[in-house]
C-alpha cells in the first residue's frame, strides 16, 4: 500500500466533543451502517458519535436487523459519556417511518432536519464535525429539494444568510486523495465549465484545507491534463496548453507545490502517487474511478472549503440490501475515524 500521502503526522488526541452523524435516507442502508458501527466501535476503533433522529426508527430498524443496540437520548454534550455503553441519538423532532428500500412521505423531511441540525451542532461548538449518511437525491427532489447534493446544500448552510462558500469535493483514503475539478456533469458539459479560473480556485481550496486540515506544511498537488497523454503538445487538444498550463504556473506564483498538465493514465500508479499528496482531477470519473479501484472499501467524502469538517462514506442508500444486515459499515467507519483525526489536527 502507498503512505497516506494526507496524514504526515497523525494525531492520538482523543476528541473532545462527539462527532454528529445525520441519519441519511430513513429507507436506505445510513441507518444500517450507524448500527452497525457502533456495535463494532471498539473492533474499528472509532471515535465517540451520536445519530441525529427518531429514536423510535431506529429501534425499529434495529429489530428487523435482529441487532441488540441499546439507544441512549442524549444532548450533544451528553454523548462522548453515553458512547460506551450505549448508541447515543439526539432527537431531530421529526419521525421517520420508512420501512428498508421503500422511501415514503416523512424520509425527505427527516433526512434534511437531520443534515441542518448536524450542522448547527458543529457551527455552534457543540459537536467536532459533521459526518453524513447517504441520501437520495431522488426522494428529495420530489419533495422540492433545489439542490444538486449534499455539498450544495451544506454550502448553503455555511452561508447563513451570506455569501456562500465553493465546496470542493475530495475523494480520500490512505493510498490516494483526489479533488474532480468539475463533478456531477455530463463529459460535454464539463468541458464548457473547465476554466484556468476554476481550475485555480479548486486547487487552492484544496492546498489550504491540506494544510489546514490535515497538517501538512507543504501539500504537493499533481494536476493532470484533459487529453489523452496531456494533449501531446497540442496534437491531441488544445486544452492542456490553453487552460490547465496557465492554471498550474498561477498556482506556483501563489506558492503551491502544483506540477502539471501530467497525463492522467500514468498518474496513479504506486510511484506516481509517492509523489504528490493530492491529485486534481479534470472531471469526475477521471478522479473517482483511481481512488474507487485503488480504496473501494475505505474512500470518504470529504467536503473542502468549508468553515466546519464535514465528511461521508464514499457510496449510495443501497435500497437493495437496507434492512437485511449486509451493508458494509467500513466506509463510515473511515469517515468517522478521519472526521476525527481532522478536528483534532493542528494546522501546518
Amino acid at each position: 500500500m502507498a503512505k497516506d500521502h494526507t496524514s504526515k503526522d497523525p494525531t492520538s488526541e482523543a476528541p473532545t466533543k462527539a462527532l454528529a452523524l445525520t441519519s441519511g435516507e430513513p429507507a436506505g442502508i445510513g441507518p444500517d451502517i450507524a448500527l452497525a458501527a457502533w456495535l463494532r466501535r471498539k473492533e474499528l476503533d472509532l471515535p465517540p458519535f451520536y445519530l441525529l433522529g427518531d429514536r423510535a426508527f431506529f429501534a425499529a430498524r434495529a429489530k428487523i436487523l435482529g441487532v441488540p443496540v441499546e439507544l441512549a437520548d442524549v444532548t450533544p454534550e451528553q454523548a462522548c459519556a453515553a458512547f460506551a455503553k450505549a448508541l447515543p441519538v439526539v432527537a431531530t423532532g421529526e419521525t421517520a417511518t420508512a420501512r428498508p428500500g421503500q422511501p415514503d412521505d416523512t424520509s425527505a423531511s427527516a433526512a434534511l432536519a437531520s443534515i441542518r441540525q448536524a450542522v448547527d451542532h458543529v457551527r455552534t461548538g457543540r459537536a467536532g464535525a459533521v459526518v453524513t449518511n447517504p441520501i437520495a437525491k431522488s426522494v428529495l427532489y420530489r419533495a422540492g429539494f433545489r439542490h444538486p447534493g449534499h455539498t450544495e446544500f451544506l454550502a448553503e448552510l455555511a452561508a447563513d444568510g451570506g455569501r456562500a462558500p465553493q465546496p470542493v469535493m475530495m475523494l480520500w483514503s490512505p493510498a490516494l486523495a483526489v479533488v474532480p475539478v468539475t463533478i456531477h456533469l455530463s463529459l460535454r458539459d464539463a468541458l464548457k465549465q473547465l476554466s484556468t479560473g476554476l481550475i485555480v480556485a479548486t486547487a487552492g481550496i484544496a492546498a489550504a484545507d491540506l494544510k489546514a486540515r490535515f497538517g501538512l506544511a507543504h501539500p504537493r498537488l499533481a494536476v493532470s491534463g484533459l487529453n489523452p497523454h496531456a494533449g501531446e503538445d497540442g496534437s491531441l487538444g488544445s486544452e492542456d496548453i490553453d487552460v490547465i498550463a496557465p492554471a498550474v504556473e498561477a498556482l506556483r506564483k501563489d506558492g503551491i507545490d502544483a506540477r502539471g498538465p501530467l497525463p492522467a493514465d500514468t498518474m496513479f500508479h504506486a510511484a506516481a502517487r509517492n509523489s504528490y499528496d493530492c491529485a486534481i482531477c479534470m472531471y469526475h470519473d477521471q478522479a473517482l474511478i483511481p481512488v474507487k479501484t485503488i480504496a473501494f472499501e475505505d474512500a470518504v467524502n470529504v467536503t473542502l472549503g468549508l468553515p466546519f469538517i464535514r465528511t461521508s462514506p464514499d457510496h449510495g442508500t443501497a435500497f437493495d440490501i437496507a434492512g437485511s444486515g449486509k451493508a458494509n459499515p467500513s466506509s463510515l467507519a473511515a469517515a468517522l475515524r478521519l472526521a476525527a483525526r481532522m478536528a483534532a489536527t493542528k494546522p501546518a
